[in-house]
């Protein structure tokens, strides 16, 4: 039985599995955790697809992972979530380019950053971590449905955060184009969208052998937290116990979404909300650790997906 915990790295958890064959996508794959997940699928023989909005960093990237001779091949395709347009043009041509897809993780985000709006007019956080990725793993569907099978599901990777439990969805206002904008609390709503998000997309998927789980990679330090300043990182120290945040190596915050990707424990499974490479449980009002009740409801992940089909203006299933 394998056991995995907080300081368990992506070597730690991809180790003995061969994913030759498979083909997986990466969202925010030009930096930080979306590089080490794409290294490490590729490291086990999977056929990667690096996706990223900025070409000069994207191809900088993949010179980088090509440069270490993996063994699976290494692709990349321009993606702006911030824009569904584009999310439409990509998702176009990676369906030409991959017809199965059998892993989706969906990386990529913002946090804490200045109010603003996507091209369509959402609210930059919720717009770019969730409705982005909505539009995108939907399209996506048909490639994903056609890899899954019943002894080995297609898997799609939400990236979420302890930082839910910040906020739940505000279902009356969730562009803030009446409250105050609060960015702690958009980055918590919005990621208690991706758990959401995560938990509707199983309830449809499971039989279709396409199933779904929403992750916390624990405190990195990366790009994403390019907008804080030291009075915010007091305040993110200050929700965690003692005061103090215990940090991870890229390595070990990738670890959970490669796990969540691939972890022959985690078949037959989804709809879960994974941290440290475990299922985690349910959170207290005193801990960052677990998943707060609002991000795994099931009413609030089917109202969140009714409203999330009228936004991009299509439906899935």
């Amino acid at each position: 039985m394998r056991t995995f915990g907080f300081e368990s790295t992506t070597e730690d958890v991809i180790a003995g599995q061969d994913l030759t064959g498979k083909v997986a996508l990466v969202t925010g794959a030009s930096a930080g955790l979306g590089v080490e997940t794409a290294r490490a699928l590729a490291g086990a023989g999977a056929t990667v697809c690096l996706l990223a909005r900025d070409r000069t960093r994207l191809d900088a990237a993949l010179a980088t992972l090509r440069a270490e001779n993996l063994p699976g091949r290494l692709e990349s395709a321009l993606l702006d979530l911030a824009d569904l347009d584009q999310v439409r043009v990509a998702a176009e041509g990676l369906l030409k380019s991959f017809p199965k897809i059998d892993i989706l993780v969906n990386n990529a985000g913002v946090m804490a950053c200045p109010f603003g709006h996507t091209a369509q007019g959402f609210e930059m956080q919720l717009g770019t971590n969730h409705v982005g990725h909505f539009l995108l793993t939907g399209l996506l569907l048909p490639a994903l449905k056609a890899a899954g099978t019943a002894q080995h599901a297609a898997r799609v990777v939400n990236l979420s955060s302890a930082g839910h439990r910040f906020s739940a969805m505000d279902f009356d206002d969730p562009n803030y184009e009446r409250r105050p904008y609060d960015k702690w609390q958009s980055y918590g709503q919005s990621k208690t969208a991706n758990v959401l998000f995560s938990v509707a997309l199983d309830a449809r998927l499971a039989d279709s052998h396409v199933r779904a789980f929403a992750v916390h990679p624990g405190a990195i330090s990366t790009e994403l937290g390019r907008h804080l300043n030291p009075d915010d990182m007091a305040q993110i120290a200050a929700s965690f116990p003692g005061g103090k945040m215990a940090f991870k190596s890229v390595p070990q915050g990738a670890a959970t979404s490669v796990w969540a990707a691939t972890a022959p424990e985690l078949e037959g499974k989804g709809g879960l909300y994974l941290e440290d490479c475990q299922i985690a449980q349910a959170g207290g009002e005193d801990s960052m650790a677990g998943v707060q009740p609002w991000a795994t409801d099931r009413e609030a992940a089917e109202r969140l997906w009714q409203l999330s089909q009228q936004w991009v203006e299509q439906e899935f299933a």
